[in-house]
């Protein structure tokens, strides 16, 4: 799974919930299900703390983070 994108496993991690909400499948199933869920979803957020990370280090000027809103996020002075 190391090399697996994000978005295919985020698809995958979806499919399983899909699949368990479903409740037709046996226990062991469910069980399985459950296991392979929690992996992925472990390895999506690792992907997102590496990502946030990223972004962190390409806002730093001169040594110190600079924070900026996503467009459209309102400011805490308004």
């Amino acid at each position: 799974m190391s090399k697996e994108k994000f978005e295919e496993a985020l698809e995958k991690l979806e499919e399983i919930v899909r699949r368990m909400e479903a409740g037709e499948m046996s226990l062991e199933e469910s069980l399985n299900a459950f296991e392979e869920g929690i992996k992925i979803s472990r390895f999506c957020a690792k992907k997102l703390d590496e990502a946030d990370r990223r972004v962190d280090l390409l806002l730093r000027q001169e040594g110190e983070l600079v924070t900026k809103p996503f467009a459209g996020e309102e400011s805490d002075s308004e």
